[in-house]
């Protein structure tokens, strides 16, 4: 299963051109994203896979991640977390095998397009926007306690203030409040 999984994401994203745009619309404005199907394609894959099914349509940021609502954890990010429409959460597609970034090069600078996971080879529809440099997300950072870090997929060319809008939105400890609603999110032909 993981196998036809990981040949299809490979399928899929080998017809994709390279520098595939994808833009996210928010009540805050829009995001513009490159994502970097050549360097993480079963990533890359996954999130098209949720972005030309409709599931990020109604779906929110409800996570900000800064310096002052993460007073138990001694290695600081900065992140803002989204995930699909609620009434997908019980239709998510299988997790993917985790593209970590000593494989793939790539790495959590500002702007850095991130699935979220738990475990390795978890990752679905949940992801995140890394706001500065974090390296300590990246392949042996010390955020994740396996030190396997996250799947860097893409990096934002146009709408970092509508990220750090939503950063600074009013939120209780990590929690948006309310969520930051996503409008849509497309392919940019």
């Amino acid at each position: 299963m993981r196998k036809t999984l990981f040949l299809t994401a490979l399928l899929l994203a080998g017809l994709l051109a390279l520098g595939q745009d994808v833009k996210i619309s928010t009540q805050y404005g829009d995001i513009i994203v490159r994502l970097e199907p050549d360097k993480a394609p079963v990533t890359v894959a996954n999130f098209l896979k949720y972005v030309e099914a409709g599931y990020y349509r109604g779906g929110s940021f409800f996570r900000t991640v800064h310096n002052d609502n993460q007073p138990d954890n001694p290695v600081k990010i900065m992140v803002i977390q989204a995930e699909v429409h609620p009434w997908y959460r019980n239709f998510l597609f299988d997790p993917i095998p985790l593209e970590r970034t000593s494989r793939t090069g790539l790495k959590h600078e500002n702007g850095t397009i991130s699935m979220a996971r738990d475990k390795p080879d978890t990752a679905q529809d949940s992801f995140f926007i890394c706001i500065g440099d974090q390296p300590e997300l990246d392949f042996g950072g010390k955020r994740n306690p396996d030190g396997q870090g996250f799947a860097a997929f893409g990096k934002v060319i146009e709408g970092m203030d509508v990220v750090e809008k939503i950063n600074c939105a009013p939120a209780e400890g990590q929690a948006l409040m309310p969520p930051v609603l996503i409008l849509n999110v497309k392919v940019l032909k």
